[in-house]
């Protein structure tokens, strides 16, 4: 017997007056979340020009945040989405996780009192749609109450092993869904792994070359930790048509390295990942938008095939329909990247 919800259900508000769900996900260009403690003066200060340098702007109110910061971290929260214009910048925040004394009171504080303006709610330590489906209708009977006139989205966080067994569910279980995010360092923590790095490669995590004819000394080549996990969470979400994205990269001091990780999970697939420092900002916007290199051979490959059937030569090698949709998703990321990024777009010459 079928535990889930027929199509109709599915798409039906949770609480009578709630928004209508998404059919599909609103049209948003995502390269990096950046991550703020909304109760910082000094940051709050500067969010007038963060706004115009992001593609999200997150408010943190869990981890980094002291347990005597809490409450004070929520009403930051709260002030700056009403003081300040995001424009095409998303606004999403991190509420606790589910068994924290805060969770209850992040979300019912924050629909209350910020509810239309803001676009996604991050979930920590998603176990099973089962948490989805709890946060789901909460949400719904609050924006029912509140008058809220759009449904808020909920991002679910990777960082436990259950989590992890259970992504395609997780992926599957609210058209609230948005997207999800690899969180490594929890994830480490909870699968028993033995490194206390914030995402990236370990240096004993690698592969040894065949000993070399003459003796000498075999190269030793460190690998990505992470490369199971984030192809598991990436064919999860696209296929529910949901957003993967790359988690954190605590090491701040070591930019080739976060470009290395944020590199890999582009070319899996992630979307974007999480800005934690302002040195990050670039090096999402790098990583995430298309080569203008990439995006002029795709265009080829798209003029020379209108219809997306056939093959074609361009260049020396063969393009049939099946590089035509590799194509069509790098010309598509590159318009979207254009629309918010007026610099690209020249390079791009959209």
């Amino acid at each position: 017997m079928s535990v889930t919800r027929t199509p109709a259900k599915h798409f039906a508000p949770l609480a009578i007056g709630a928004p209508e769900p998404y059919r599909s996900l609103p049209v948003r260009i995502e390269r990096m979340i950046h991550f703020i403690p909304p109760h910082n003066d000094k940051i709050r200060a500067k969010l007038k020009e963060t706004i115009k340098q992001v593609d999200v702007v997150l408010g943190n109110l869990e981890d980094a945040i002291a347990v005597g910061e809490k409450e004070q971290a929520r009403a930051g929260f709260i002030s700056m989405a009403n003081d300040f214009d995001f424009g095409q910048t998303g606004l999403w925040t991190r509420i606790n996780c589910l068994n924290s004394p805060w969770m209850l009171d992040d979300v019912t504080e924050i629909v209350k009192h910020a509810g239309n303006k803001v676009d996604v709610i991050m979930l920590p330590k998603v176990e099973g749609p089962w948490d989805i489906h709890y946060l789901d209708q909460l949400l719904a009977q609050l924006e029912a109450r509140h008058k809220v006139t759009r449904p808020i989205l909920i991002h679910a966080i990777l960082e436990t092993a259950e989590g992890v067994k259970n992504v395609e569910a997780i992926a599957a279980a609210s058209p609230r869904m948005h997207g999800m995010s690899l969180g490594p360092a929890d994830l480490a923590a909870s699968r028993g792994m033995k490194t206390t790095r914030v995402g990236g490669g370990h240096p004993d995590y690698g592969v040894l070359a065949d000993p070399a004819k003459d003796g000498g000394p075999r190269a030793h080549y460190q690998q990505d930790l992470w490369h199971y996990t984030v192809g598991k969470m990436v064919d999860a979400c696209l296929s529910y048509g949901l957003k993967p994205f790359y988690g954190p990269f605590g090491d701040f001091a070591d930019g080739a390295a976060c470009e290395a990780q944020f590199r890999n999970a582009f070319l899996q697939g992630c979307l974007g990942a999480w800005s934690l420092h302002p040195s990050q900002i670039e090096i999402a916007k790098r990583v995430f938008s298309p080569d203008p290199k990439e995006v002029a051979f795709a265009a080829k490959i798209l003029e020379a095939m209108p219809d997306g059937t056939g093959a074609v030569m361009i260049d020396g090698k063969m393009q049939d329909d099946a590089t035509w949709k590799q194509a069509k998703v790098i010309v598509d990321l590159a318009r979207l990247v254009a629309s918010k990024d007026p610099d690209r777009a020249a390079a791009y010459g959209f």
